[in-house]
């Protein structure tokens, strides 16, 4: 078990959202208006996790490594941006147990962030269609800071948002990104089961603790509140 913290950080993608849907749905809009083949909904599960650029080049040569040619990077890039902003929060739903998890968390008096790598323009759309936006005070987005996860500086940047210190702070997310970006900020970190981590098992990257559900954030926390 862990101490309530005085501030919960959450990741989106794979934590709070499956995004995979819309994101696999534009991807295979692009590939067909560059005419190219599409790809699977379970590659693109595998290659989410560092930014939407990313995933482009990853869904371009099919593979979770490598760089596209510039030529190809350059057309693809504005066509799939354009298509995401457009249908990006269509197919896109809420994790069950993730409200619960969350109202958990406010009942307990735990301030709440969204920290993300997914860009501004399409972090504030997908959360308020989906109905969290409401829940976080602060909201920290791919391109809010020069560094993004697996650097600790937007959790330390919120942090000193909330005017807490680090180490009564915990990171809740999917990923080694999130592991290694909680770690190096002094932070707990909780890790969902079921989210995007490049189809490797999250408890190798040694979480403090996993989660199948986020209604299991009262088992993680309950000692605080015996």
């Amino acid at each position: 078990m862990l101490s309530l913290p005085e501030l919960a950080l959450v990741d989106l993608d794979g934590t709070l959202i499956d995004s995979v849907p819309d994101l696999a749905w534009s991807v295979n809009a692009m590939m067909r208006e560059l005419g190219m083949p599409e790809r699977s909904e379970a590659a693109v599960r595998r290659w989410v996790g560092n930014g939407i650029e990313r995933l482009v080049e990853r869904a371009l040569i099919d593979d979770i490594d490598g760089m596209p040619e510039p030529e190809l990077r350059a057309r693809a890039m504005p066509i799939f941006m354009a298509l995401y902003a457009e249908h990006g929060a269509e197919r896109s739903r809420v994790y069950p147990g993730v409200e619960e998890g969350l109202q958990f968390l406010a009942d307990s008096g735990v301030r709440l962030g969204c920290v993300t790598n997914k860009a501004e323009r399409f972090t504030l759309p997908l959360l308020e269609a989906l109905g969290l936006r409401a829940r976080f005070e602060l909201v920290v987005s791919g391109d809010t800071l020069p560094e993004r996860k697996p650097s600790p500086r937007p959790l330390l940047y919120a942090a000193e948002y909330f005017r807490v210190a680090p180490s009564v702070c915990t990171m809740i997310g999917d990923s080694r990104s999130d592991v290694a970006a909680a770690r190096a900020a002094g932070f707990n970190i909780v890790c969902v089961s079921y989210g995007y981590n490049h189809g490797q098992d999250i408890r190798d990257e040694k979480p403090d603790e996993v989660i199948d559900s986020f209604v299991e954030l009262s088992r993680v926390f309950a000692k605080d509140l015996a």
